[in-house]
């Protein structure tokens, strides 16, 4: 079974996707962070992005490895998540990345997060969670999880939103049957339990 969890940055995703897999017993899938991994060795070593995430070897796990070297915090900083933004509309880079996550997807239970899983990856998730909340409270969520300043990344934030929203290839839109979840006011046990019932009752329908 897969669970696709999507939405816009600071939403929650990353927090719910892992909690999510550790409570049912599946595997997590940290889509962004390939894209993030693309990004750091574009910035590190140059070269065309499509072709850099084509021959990138990228482990996801506990810890973020890319061609073997961790890198788990360096991809987590304000210069590479807008990096990561700007690769993402590659859509070289997107058909690399994408066809290595469905190689990954096509066995096993997963809970995947990213921003096109339930429309382009894996359109046949039995789950598809669209997770939002204000624009306020996703910048204040990220500002506090980068040690950064909260103008300074709720204008980064608008315009990734804005970048994302619009690119060609893949945007950011929720699937047509996305169960749309809004964090702004809920806690993480809070939205666990939304997924935990949409899995019981697709569970139900497969049995």
């Amino acid at each position: 079974m897969v669970i696709a969890i999507d939405g816009p940055a600071g939403a929650g995703k990353s927090t719910v996707a892992r909690a999510a897999a550790e409570r049912l017993g599946f595997t997590y899938l940290d889509t962004g962070a390939m894209y993030r991994a693309v990004a750091l060795a574009v910035q590190e070593n140059g070269g065309e992005p499509a072709a850099v995430a084509e021959a990138a070897q990228i482990e996801l796990g506990d810890r973020v490895l890319l061609d073997g070297r961790d890198v788990t915090e360096a991809i987590r900083t304000p210069a590479i998540s807008e990096a990561s933004s700007q690769v993402s509309a590659d859509i070289g880079v997107r058909m690399a990345l994408v066809r290595k996550q469905r190689e990954l997807l096509r066995e096993g239970d997963w809970v995947a997060e990213g921003r096109d899983i339930g429309t382009v990856v894996w359109p046949d998730a039995k789950v598809k969670i669209f997770l939002t909340a204000s624009p306020e409270a996703r910048a204040q969520r990220r500002a506090e999880e980068l040690g950064a300043d909260y103008e300074t990344v709720l204008a980064q934030q608008i315009q990734r939103d804005y970048r994302d929203e619009r690119r060609h290839h893949s945007p950011l839109v929720p699937a047509n049957d996305a169960v749309p979840v809004d964090t702004t006011e809920l806690d993480l046990e809070d939205v666990l339990g939304q997924i935990m019932t949409l899995v019981v009752e697709a569970k139900e329908i497969e049995a």
